[in-house]
Formats: C-alpha cells, sequence, structure tokens
C-alpha cells in the first residue's frame, strides 16, 4: 500500500448558473447617414447587407475598463452579491490595446473584488462563451463562488473607415455576467471549438510590430500613417457561419436536452442579421421564440454582443427570468462556442 499523501479534494456547487446581466452601451451614437460621409454607399445597402441602422462608438472617456466597470456594476446588482465574492474576473476582448497588464486586474481592484484572480482572454466573438464555460468550471470545480464574466469591445480603434467593407459594421460596448452556484443545472453543456485553417479569413490588417516599423519609416518621409485595422472575407464568414454554426447550435441544443420549441429567446452573436434569419430557418426555430436583434442598434460588438442583447431582451420583456436561452458566438480564429442558458 502507498503512504504517498493524498491531495484533499475540492468540491464545489453542483450546478452553475447566471445570476445577473448587465451592459454599457457609449454615449455616441453613430447613423448610417455619418457612415456615409466615409465610404461610398447607401443606407439601404448597409441595412440589406447587415440590418445595421446606427451603431455607438466609444469617447475618450470610455475605456474598456470604465465601460466594463459600468456594466459589470449592473450585474453584480442584479446577482445580489457583494463583490469581495467573486472569485474570478474573466474578462473576453480583442480591443484592449495594451498587452499587458490585464485589462481584468484594474476592473477587478475598482469593483472591489479583492485579491481574485483576473486574467484577459482573445477569442474574438465566441469570448463570451469561452469565459461562460471557465466560468462553469469554476464554479462547479469549486475553485470559486461566484465568477465575473465581460465580453467588452473598443472595435471604433480598429476600424479602418475608408474600407467599403468593414466601415459600417463595428461597435463599442461592453457586457457582464456574474455566474455562480444553482440547485437546478444553469448553463449547459458549451459546445466550442475553432478552426486555425481559416485563421486568416477574419484578422488584424498586419502585426504590431511590422506597423511600428512601417510609422517609423513612413513619418520619417512625412507621410500620414495608417493604425492596423480589422479585415474580413465577409462572403467566406457568411457561407461558415450559417452552414457551420447551424450545426453547432444544434449540438447545444441536444446536448442540454432541450428542443428548439423549449427556448425562451435565441440570442446569436449580433453580427449580421442575415446570418441570425439564415440560422432561425436551419434549426427551424418556431415563430413564437424571441430572437435578439441588437444589431440593428449597436452595430457588431464581437465579445459583448451576446451579454448586451440578453440584457436588452431582458429589459424589454422580450424574454423573461428563468426562460431557456440558446446563445451562440461564433468569429475570428475561427472559433466558436454556443450553450443553452437559464436567463437571471
Amino acid at each position: 500500500m502507498s503512504n504517498t499523501p493524498q491531495i484533499r479534494p475540492v468540491t464545489g456547487a453542483r450546478y452553475s448558473r447566471i445570476h445577473g446581466v448587465g451592459g454599457y452601451r457609449p454615449v455616441r451614437v453613430i447613423p448610417n447617414a455619418e457612415v456615409l460621409t466615409w465610404i461610398e454607399s447607401s443606407d439601404e445597402w448597409i441595412r440589406t447587407r447587415s440590418g445595421i441602422a446606427e451603431r455607438r462608438w466609444a469617447g475618450p472617456e470610455e475605456s474598456v475598463a470604465e465601460m466594463s466597470v459600468q456594466a459589470a456594476g449592473k450585474a453584480i446588482a442584479q446577482a445580489g452579491i457583494d463583490p469581495a465574492r467573486i472569485g474570478c474576473v474573466i474578462v473576453a476582448t480583442v480591443s484592449h490595446l495594451k498587452q499587458t497588464p490585464a485589462v481584468a486586474t484594474e476592473i477587478a481592484e475598482r469593483l472591489g473584488c479583492g485579491t481574485a484572480p483576473a486574467f484577459d482572454i482573445s477569442a474574438a466573438c465566441a469570448g463570451f462563451g469561452y469565459g461562460l464555460g471557465l466560468a462553469d468550471g469554476m464554479v462547479r470545480g469549486g475553485n470559486a463562488e461566484y465568477v465575473l464574466v465581460i465580453g467588452v469591445e473598443r472595435l471604433s480603434d480598429l476600424t479602418d473607415t475608408s474600407d467599403r467593407s468593414t466601415a459600417f459594421i463595428f461597435g463599442d460596448g461592453a457586457g457582464a455576467a456574474i455566474v455562480g452556484p444553482s440547485d437546478t443545472p444553469g448553463i449547459g453543456k458549451v459546445v466550442w471549438g475553432s478552426d486555425g485553417s481559416q485563421k486568416d479569413v477574419i484578422s488584424q490588417t498586419e502585426a504590431w510590430d511590422t506597423a511600428f516599423a512601417k510609422e517609423g519609416a513612413i513619418n520619417g518621409a512625412g507621410e500620414e500613417t495608417r493604425w492596423p485595422a480589422l479585415r474580413m472575407e465577409g462572403q467566406t464568414v457568411f457561407r461558415w457561419a450559417v452552414w457551420e454554426m447551424a450545426k453547432v447550435a444544434q449540438q447545444a441544443l441536444d446536448a442540454a436536452g432541450i428542443t428548439a420549441d423549449q427556448l425562451g429567446a435565441f440570442i446569436p452573436h449580433q453580427a449580421n442579421m442575415r446570418i441570425t434569419d439564415a440560422m432561425i430557418k436551419a434549426l427551424k426555430l418556431p415563430e413564437s421564440v424571441p430572437v435578439a436583434r441588437d444589431i440593428a442598434e449597436t452595430g457588431n460588438t464581437s465579445a459583448a454582443s451576446i451579454p448586451l442583447a440578453m440584457e436588452r431582451m431582458l429589459e424589454s420583456g422580450e424574454a423573461r427570468s428563468g426562460d431557456l436561452a440558446l446563445i451562440i458566438g461564433f468569429g475570428a480564429g475561427l472559433v466558436y462556442a454556443a450553450a443553452v442558458v437559464t436567463l437571471p
């Protein structure tokens, strides 16, 4: 018989759920009319192609950290917990421009989360789903009682306003959720993954080191510099999202043991209204199931889009606390994450 000491087992909650959700939308509204001063297009073309009528862009004071703190404060209040009980802060973002330290550490300190671990993840538009999967595991694994998951973006910093294919798409904002213990299952299996063979379909135009080297050369010649921006092969992304993500969404339903007609809401990543409509058709979603269409007023806010849309549906009464919602995010990587959750 071995005399090796045994590690004391860690036990957590049997189940987890979302206890509160909150969002922050920047003050400045960018209507399509303003976008048309940047690119040659029309309001009808933008609405038909994307479903977007306007988007929010952050001002100088609306930093990634500030928007996150505002959204998280609402989620914490709705959950009715002391911030000191938060055992981890996860921030999903691709637009926090400082490589280190993680913006999550500043957010945790400002919220009063004590010495809770805090870190950033980069999973683009699937970031909130990735964070949700991590939080669920932490709560049930006993590594945290409550976890704060934030999706936040300032994509206006990475938007090329002269690019007709992307200038009208992106917006800024933050969404947050508190994940904690539950007596009943509140978060289904997260169906997540990636396809690195298509990593260049959505990407930053160039690496920062390349951009900085070029900036030095251009500045020496007295010419205007261009900031790295997001680029996207729209048709490729559209086809992938419509055909492959509908399958992933169905897998999430099957894993949760839920059928489409039992849903109280469908909250997909707000990427494109046509993609949403195609997924509804592929899933054979009943007309009685409300669908998030936050993109019309908010644009594509990447990691922030699902919690922002969730908050809007709950505040408007379109969806109700306790309803089951199917969420799915997908984007650069290419990455994806889907799950059935109980709404807070």
